[in-house]
């Protein structure tokens, strides 16, 4: 029994670390790039649930719902970092988190206008409904290795668009180095929105993702978007690789902690000290995985190189 737990748990934490990884890297990118941190980014996730939810709902298809939300969240996306962002840029962290904040707030309360307070509903594709037994005895949600898929596709994607193409020769000029990057003739304007516009999908395929296992609801993004930074701190900000073995070992610890530490303090202590203290120690656990790893590497397990 306790084998199938931990096998569970583990499947759990790898797609949720996953799909953290879609968030993270688009913030990562956006500050290791354009030195900007970005508050919003959680709303972009929350908007691109809701469209990708409300497209499915009209087609009646999951699929057009998920490629019509993440092309539209894209394309916001890019209009955002146009009319606003862009002039945030050249200010001091400070202003950006400022305003960025504005952002995010403003952005729950326009959702609220649009889709109302209640949640909606996105369901899965039928296709995807069932479980799929994996070995005698234990079977898993077949939509949940579907988003393990997805997140692992989606990382092989982008590690070969930032290391194997001239988009991604420019990107890593551009963290590394943004004066030289201009100086030989990169277009670092069009650059700055075409990364953002792929964050944004990024945080749209996330929510679509994520959708049908938590609710499309006001608000949901500022919870998930203090894991993503949690995530780039323990990777290395500006580091694409360090997030995704952040959010990886962030999405296991997490989804594991919570399931083992309650069976492993009730085992221990009782269930009532697992019922009061299970949950409590569960919910710091990452807390205190980035303590430790800035403790031993300030700078994050793969620091992008300066």
């Amino acid at each position: 029994m306790t084998g199938i737990l931990v096998l569970e748990q583990s499947l759990n934490g790898l797609q949720f670390g996953l799909m953290l990884f879609l968030l993270a890297a688009g913030l990562t990118l956006v500050f290791g790039i354009m030195d900007m941190i970005n508050l919003a980014h959680g709303s972009i996730y929350m908007v691109g649930a809701y469209l990708i939810a409300s497209i499915s709902l009209a087609s009646g298809s999951f699929w057009l719902g998920l490629a019509g939300g993440i092309a539209a969240t894209a394309a916001l996306g890019a209009l955002l970092e146009v009319s606003v962002l862009r002039r945030l840029y050249q200010r001091d962290h400070l202003s950006q988190v400022l305003g960025t904040f504005a952002i995010l707030l403003m952005s729950n309360e326009a959702v609220r206008m649009v889709w109302g307070s209640q949640p909606i509903e996105l369901n899965p594709p039928a296709a995807l409904a069932g479980p799929v037994e994996l070995l005698p005895g234990f079977s898993y949600p077949a939509y949940r290795l579907f988003i393990i898929a997805v997140g692992l596709a989606a990382a092989a994607l982008l590690y070969v668009l930032v290391t194997r193409t001239r988009v991604g020769m420019q990107v890593r000029a551009g963290a590394s180095n943004r004066e030289m990057a201009l100086a030989m003739g990169v277009d670092v304007q069009r650059l700055f929105t075409l990364v953002f516009a792929f964050g944004a999908g990024l945080c749209a395929l996330a929510g679509g993702m994520l959708g049908p296992l938590l609710a499309v609801q006001v608000g949901m993004g500022e919870s998930i978007l203090i894991l993503a930074f949690v995530v780039i701190v323990i990777g290395g900000i500006g580091s694409v690789r360090g997030a995704l073995l952040g959010a990886l070992l962030v999405g296991v610890v997490d989804t594991a902690g919570r399931a083992l530490i309650p069976y492993a303090f009730e085992r221990s202590f009782g269930p009532e000290v697992a019922a009061n203290a299970g949950p409590a120690v569960a919910s710091i656990l990452i807390y205190v995985l980035m303590a430790g790893v800035l403790f031993f590497k300030p700078q994050g397990l793969f620091p992008a190189r300066g």
